[in-house]
């Protein structure tokens, strides 16, 4: 098999390849470039998920970002075992074709405890006293520790948050690289987290956002000129392009308004209780999967959601086929956002009974996805005092919150999840091996097979 590198660089689109990336342009000059079809939700792991199996999320399950464990009636976010995949994935399949096939999973979801060969992802460690530690979990596991000496410790709070930069991209592309010379793997698979930050921040078109383009072609470039001594086929691809939003709809609270969610009072704070509510729903950018515990209030639920400005679309039953998103994990009902309008996760009444970990980065006790993580409060005063300070409690063995996120949703100017306004705007492919793309337009399902065709060609 032919050595190929598969580079995920999220939020990229074909319109924003110009005079800023020269490297992407000259790839494309060389190679070919196609618009990959959405996949809905248009979010992280139900796009990577469905490139690496060639089938729909309705088939491998993976729903969104995060989904309701009916078993366990909790909402869980970002989970990372790949025994979650209902369905083989590309190194599975590549290895039934040849034996000596080997693949390097750098920073792709749900990596942990799969049969890929060499495996980096982020996995911070969460001690007794509270702290949060950078970290990665790695596959074999005394390269964990060969990575950080070499590169120093990950930078988890470069890679969420309101300090993310193109730290967190350089670390994972220089990990890429030292995987490749150590183990030489067949295929490596290769994240970019860079411009998911600005472009939901500020949105696609600011200026901070195009910075960041620049930024993220210098790091392609190096991995290109890296692979390119290698003799590699380079993919370079996306998963969704970043659109403008100022429109936030706050569905658990339309559905608190109609006392169908029920919440348990903690220390004076309200906590969704998902187990007991009629219904809830979890959001995750421009979907939101609506789960319903009380047949009964159905009927009220999808006529409500469908009467409610920004919602362009309510699936209902047998309905999420349209969607390819027939699944048991699924909602019952799945909600779909106008372009402009996101889906907020909060779902209390009185900002003083919010719970404690709202004005936090938590990305595991929020039950749904919250991108105003990637803001300091900008009501806080003095905030890189405040910032300090707390960290300098925490080195003296108390436990203070890192409570400077914000909870005003109308912050946020970027979002994704639906289909784009245009195939330019939308995820793409571009290859440095032309022969292997036929062409300028590929269905999701299609990403596996033309990877598969690098490698056999």
């Amino acid at each position: 098999m032919h050595r190929t590198v598969v580079i995920n660089a999220v939020g990229l689109t074909a319109s924003l390849i110009s005079d800023r990336t020269p490297r992407l342009r000259d790839l494309v000059s060389r190679g070919k470039l196609a618009t990959i079809d959405p996949v809905i939700p248009a979010v992280t792991c139900s796009v990577q998920a469905t490139y690496l199996t060639g089938s729909w999320p309705g088939e491998h399950g993976i729903v969104g970002n995060g989904w309701y464990f009916r078993d366990e009636c909790e909402i869980k976010f970002w989970r990372q075992s790949d025994k979650l995949v209902q369905r083989p994935r590309i190194w599975e399949t590549a290895r039934q074709l040849d034996p000596n096939f080997t693949c390097a999973n750098i920073c792709w979801w749900y990596a942990m405890y799969s049969s890929c060969d060499y495996v980096v992802t982020p996995r911070p460690m969460y001690p007794i006293d509270g702290r949060k530690i950078p970290d990665v979990w790695t596959e074999p596991s005394d390269l964990r520790e060969q990575l950080q000496e070499r590169l120093g410790q990950f930078p988890l709070f470069k890679f969420w948050g309101p300090a993310t930069s193109i730290e967190s991209t350089k670390w994972i592309a220089d990990a890429a690289r030292l995987v490749d010379q150590q183990f030489g793997p067949t295929l490596s698979l290769i994240y970019l987290p860079h411009l998911d930050y600005s472009h939901q921040r500020y949105g696609p078109n600011d200026l901070r956002s195009l910075k960041d383009v620049e930024e993220l072609d210098r790091e392609i470039g190096r991995l290109l000129d890296h692979f390119a001594a290698r003799d590699a086929h380079v993919v370079v691809l996306s998963e969704y392009g970043i659109s403008p939003v100022s429109r936030p709809i706050h569905i658990n609270r339309i559905l608190r308004k109609l006392k169908l969610i029920e919440v348990r009072e903690e220390l004076g704070r309200e906590l969704l209780d998902p187990g007991i509510s009629q219904a809830f729903a979890v959001a995750d950018h421009q979907v939101a999967h609506v789960y319903i515990n009380d047949p009964a209030v159905l009927p009220l639920v999808e006529r409500e959601l469908k009467n409610t400005p920004g919602i362009a679309h309510v699936y209902a039953g047998d309905a999420r086929r349209i969607i390819d998103l027939d699944h048991s994990r699924s909602g019952e009902l799945i909600a779909v956002a106008e372009p402009d309008a996101w889906f907020t996760y909060y779902y209390w009444l009185d900002e003083s009974r919010r719970p404690d970990f709202a004005d936090t980065v938590d990305i595991h006790r929020k039950p749904g996805y919250d991108p105003v993580e990637l803001f300091l409060n900008p009501e806080i005063k003095f905030q890189k005092a405040k910032i300090a300070w707390t960290l300098a409690k925490r080195k003296l063995g108390f436990h203070p919150p890192m409570n400077v996120i914000s909870t005003d949703a109308t912050l946020v100017k970027g979002s994704h999840g639906i289909a784009p306004a245009s195939p330019d705007r939308g995820a793409l492919f571009i290859t440095s091996h032309p022969n292997a793309l036929d062409s300028a337009r590929l269905s999701p399902l299609a990403v596996r097979d033309v990877i598969l065709n690098h490698l056999k060609s």
